[in-house]
């Protein structure tokens, strides 16, 4: 019998933690333009001016896996996504506020 062994191969992310448009699209999945509409939706926010110098941190990393998630098993569209997102990021804040109180 033999045996097989399989690998598995990961990032860990940071704070300061920043990737590449190239990094992001094969963190996520994700072809340059998916990444380029949820830019234009206002999904994510990339530092730097253009494409090439465009810079994404761990966050968007999270909001773009939980886009296409919310895409692929929901079917909701990218302004949907953004709303989803949206309302998710209140939630924790709301959690982390009633934590401290």
């Amino acid at each position: 019998m033999t045996e097989s062994q399989n690998y598995i191969q990961g990032m860990v992310l940071n704070e300061e933690t920043h990737c590449t448009l190239a990094d992001l699209c094969r963190f996520c999945g994700v072809h340059a333009e998916v990444i380029h509409n949820m830019v234009d939706e206002g999904l994510i926010t990339p530092e730097g001016y253009s494409p090439r110098e465009w810079r994404f941190t761990f966050v968007a990393v999270k909001r773009v896996q939980t886009a296409v998630r919310l895409h692929n098993d929901l079917r909701v569209n990218l302004p949907g996504c953004a709303l989803v997102l949206d309302l998710l990021d209140e939630i924790e804040e709301l959690r982390r506020f009633s934590r401290r109180g």
